[in-house]
């Protein structure tokens, strides 16, 4: 990766609206990455996951729980430090796309139908943190200010 580029993905204004949004956000990602990857908070872990996965056609559903529960909850700490958190957010919103056309999308919009309007929101936010960058109290601004030219 060049500096030039990692300055680009790095470099955000200075607003706290980034922060409000990335502490919660990355942790409700961290929490259902934990749930597919460690079986915390309820999940059923990479075997349980994977099996749920291949139920519903997204195969091989063990590498698929991996990849999904690594990016959410990876993404989730990139998130909540501020590091590369363009990135981070573009592959939450992506796993989150794929979350809710292969799960959600035939059961309406609502959460209590085991709908698509929490995903939906999920996505939302992540596409916003991908566009304005991290904001204050970032990890990516000290790697913004030394890739600086």
């Amino acid at each position: 990766m060049s500096i030039s580029l990692l300055n680009k993905l790095t470099t955000s204004t200075a607003n706290w609206s980034s922060l409000v949004l990335r502490v919660p956000v990355g942790l409700i990602f961290m929490a259902h990455g934990a749930q597919k990857l460690f079986a915390m908070f309820g999940g059923y872990g990479l075997e349980g996951t994977g099996q749920w996965m291949e139920s519903i056609g997204l195969a091989p559903g063990y590498l698929m729980a991996l990849m999904a529960g690594s990016a959410e909850f990876f993404g989730g700490l990139f998130i909540i430090v501020g590091l590369l958190t363009r990135p981070a957010a573009f592959v939450l919103a992506m796993t989150m796309v794929v979350a809710v056309l292969a799960v959600h999308i035939g059961n309406g919009l609502f959460m209590s139908n085991n709908g698509y309007e929490f995903g939906l929101s999920l996505i939302i936010i992540s596409f916003a943190l991908m566009l304005q960058g991290s904001g204050r109290l970032a990890l990516d601004n000290l790697i913004a200010l030394r890739t600086k030219r």
